[in-house]
Order: structure tokens, then C-alpha cells, then sequence
């Protein structure tokens, strides 16, 4: 028997420590349950510390866990799925192509930034979506010593208000001046289509953020949207025009495109709609996890966000399911009622909040501190030691802040 993960994410790691555990669990060898996991890299992308400097070090490895716990790691790329026949063919470094027959398939292959087709965003844009974007965006702002001094030059733009657009523009200032020096005089510009910042958040937490970005400089529009992007700037759609040399767009992700391969109902951000098992909607074998998945997370209602917080219990739930399926185990149905957020404020501190109505627990420094432990511990893979592993994958106690 083989079940195949795509993906490398959070979900995807944690989908493979949680089949693994399972299968231990069992006693089933792992020559009777193979259990492989393909990805371009053998390395974890720390996906929710990319608005940081330095983005080339926010990658974990994760060959020493996948061996110690003998799952097989295959490094390409999975480009085409045939569900009927359960083949997945995957594109390797070298080019060529390689076929893996499945008998059960959890798809965890992520989100992607959403750019709309709006004139010079392709082409004149920087984004922390991936660790590639994240990089060039950390190199142009180096560079940006080299240039000119000049109001573009020290002028940001981000496109955006969300949880990305905030900690992208609350990090930006002291980023700028580490560049460009202490006493620069630098603007940060952030644009929101809607009338309010962080418009996910509701009413309560926003004086706080709205109080951080007062208090670094962050100069906000909102109810106005981008319409045009050229190498010298942004014209907004109220007729402003804003003169910068750095223009980053973090207006919203959509499922990664593998997932339309997939003959399974979608939701409007392409996540494959899933039950409770996490199993997709109407197609054999395939399960679906993290930000490809739509998930039911509570009894209230309240559905899974595309989030690392999300994606790493849910894909617990996933490996243990597919796997349960395979071992002739019973499925255990994916829930998720504890939801917090923490939000980066740069210089400002932190926000901390809880629950789905965002009820304030911590702000400040006391949050940035509870940031900095989640960030740099609570979402990095467990150490390569089989026992340890394999426990941090049980789908009742991953983390459920």
C-alpha cells in the first residue's frame, strides 16, 4: 500500500509525521505502508516569518525527521493527477518525469498569492508570498542604498490591509532605515480597498493596530484600491498618484493551482470542499489539507482559515484519516474550536487575540514576546528523534492554542 502527500508546508510535514504515527501505532512495517512525500525542496518554508529580514534563513530541513520516522521523501515537482487511475506524475530536477501509482493521496500543496490583472502588477510588484518573492524583496531594499536619494526611493507602498499587508507595513520602517540609515526620512504607505484596516479583525482589535501605525509613521488609504503599477509607482483609483521604488502587494491567496486537477467541488478561493475526515467531496482516495482544503473546523459553523495555525492541525487529522483508511482504522473527524491570532506590529509591539470574536489578551511587548515564541519554536518541525516525532503529531494534541 502507498499513500502520497504533495507538499512539503505544514500541512504536508505534519500530514507524514501523523500517517507515520498511525502506522506505528499498528505495527504495520513501512515496507506494508509506504508513505512518501513529494516536494521541490526537502526544507520547510517558514511561510508566516517572510515579511522578516532575511529570508533566505527561514527554511528548516526536514530530510533528518522523514527519515527518522521512514518516510520517503521524493523531490519534484507533482505536475499532473489522474484520480481515476490513482497516478500522480511528478516532474524531477532533472526534467524528466515519473509516475507514482497511490492508493490513497492527500493533496497539500498550499496557497499562492492573488494578483488580479490589474496594469504592471506582474511585473512591477514584490511580495513575501514565497520564499523566492521574499528574497528579491529583501535584495531590492538592499540595494536601495545604492540608489539616489530621492521620495521614491525612501517611499514603500503596500497593497493590502490584511495580516500580511500589517506586519509587511508595521516591519517596514525600521527595515528601510537599517538600509538607508537611522535619521532617513522614509514613508511607508499602506492601500486598502476596504473603508477599515485588518477588515478580518472586527471592531475591537483595530484602535490597537490603528494605534500602532500611528505610532511608526504608517501613512494608511483605505476605500480606495490600486489601478495602475509602473516602475515609478502606483496611481490609485481615486486619481492619486504615489511615487516609489517599492511597491509589494499582499492583497489576498488563493489554493495553489494543482488543486483545480483535482474533479472535486471548489470553493471561491479554489479549496477543494472536504468532510469532516478532511476526505474531498466525491473523488475516491484523495484527501485534502491545509490551504487546499475547505474545512468545517467547529460545530458553530466556523470554518478552517488559510493559515499556518490551521494548516498544521489539519494536516495531523489528514495523515492520521488517510492513513486509518489503508490500516482499516476509524477516522478520527477533524476539529479545530480554539482559534487565536497573533499579529505583528513591528516596533510597536504585538496583538494578541482570542477566539473568533478577537477578544484581546495580550498587546505590547507582552504579545510581541508570545509572537516571537510561536515564530521561532511553536511552528518549526520537531526534532529528527523517532518517538519524539511521531508524538508531536497526535491529532488530538497538536497544538490547539
Amino acid at each position: 500500500m502507498r499513500l502520497v502527500i504533495i507538499g512539503a508546508g505544514f500541512a504536508g510535514m505534519y500530514a507524514a509525521l501523523s500517517a507515520a504515527r498511525l502506522r506505528d501505532i499498528k505495527g504495520v512495517p513501512a515496507s506494508d505502508l509506504e508513505i512518501m512525500l513529494v516536494s521541490p525542496e526537502p526544507t520547510l518554508v517558514v511561510r508566516p516569518r517572510l515579511y522578516e529580514p532575511h529570508p533566505e534563513t527561514l527554511v528548516a530541513p526536514l530530510e533528518q525527521v522523514l527519515d527518522a520516522i521512514d518516510v520517503t521523501y521524493v523531490r519534484g515537482r507533482a505536475e499532473t493527477i489522474d484520480a481515476n487511475c490513482r497516478t500522480l506524475v511528478v516532474e524531477l530536477p532533472n526534467g524528466e518525469r515519473t509516475s507514482l501509482i497511490y492508493d490513497r493521496l492527500i493533496v497539500a500543496s498550499g496557497s499562492r498569492l492573488f494578483r488580479p490583472n490589474i496594469p504592471g502588477i506582474s511585473e512591477h510588484t514584490f511580495s513575501v508570498d514565497q520564499l523566492d518573492d521574499a528574497i528579491a524583496l529583501d535584495r531590492h531594499l538592499q540595494s536601495l542604498a545604492g540608489r539616489p536619494a530621492s521620495q521614491a526611493r525612501n517611499t514603500v507602498v503596500v497593497a493590502g490591509a490584511g495580516f500580511t499587508g500589517i506586519e509587511v507595513a508595521t516591519e517596514m520602517p525600521a527595515r528601510l532605515r537599517a538600509v538607508l540609515g537611522r535619521n532617513a526620512t522614509v514613508r511607508v504607505i499602506m492601500v486598502e480597498r476596504n473603508e477599515d484596516v485588518a477588515p478580518d479583525m472586527g471592531p475591537g482589535p483595530r484602535p490597537v493596530i490603528e494605534d500602532a501605525l500611528k505610532k511608526l509613521g504608517v501613512e494608511v488609504r483605505t476605500g480606495v484600491g490600486v489601478a495602475a503599477v509602473d516602475k515609478d509607482g502606483v496611481m490609485l483609483s481615486n486619481g492619486e498618484r504615489i511615487s516609489s521604488a517599492t511597491v509589494i502587494w499582499a492583497a489576498g491567496i488563493r489554493a495553489a493551482p494543482f488543486t483545480q486537477q483535482i474533479p472535486g467541488e471548489r470553493d471561491n478561493f479554489g479549496r477543494l470542499i472536504v468532510d469532516r475526515d478532511l476526505r474531498v467531496a466525491g473523488v475516491e482516495g484523495v484527501f485534502a489539507t491545509g490551504d487546499a482544503a475547505k474545512a468545517v473546523c467547529d460545530d458553530d459553523g466556523n470554518h478552517a482559515l488559510m493559515s499556518c495555525q490551521h494548516a498544521t492541525r489539519m494536516g495531523a487529522f489528514a495523515g492520521n484519516n488517510a492513513a486509518a483508511e489503508l490500516l482499516g482504522a476509524a477516522p478520527i473527524p477533524y476539529h479545530q474550536k480554539a482559534y487565536v491570532t497573533c499579529l505583528d506590529l513591528g516596533e510597536a509591539g504585538a496583538l494578541f487575540t482570542r477566539g473568533w470574536d478577537r477578544k484581546i489578551e495580550h498587546v505590547g511587548s507582552a504579545a510581541k514576546k508570545l509572537k516571537q515564541e510561536i515564530n521561532t519554536v511553536w511552528i518549526y518541525p520537531p526534532k529528527p528523534v523517532r518517538a519524539a516525532a511521531l508524538a508531536s503529531a497526535d491529532p488530538q494534541r497538536v497544538t490547539d492554542l
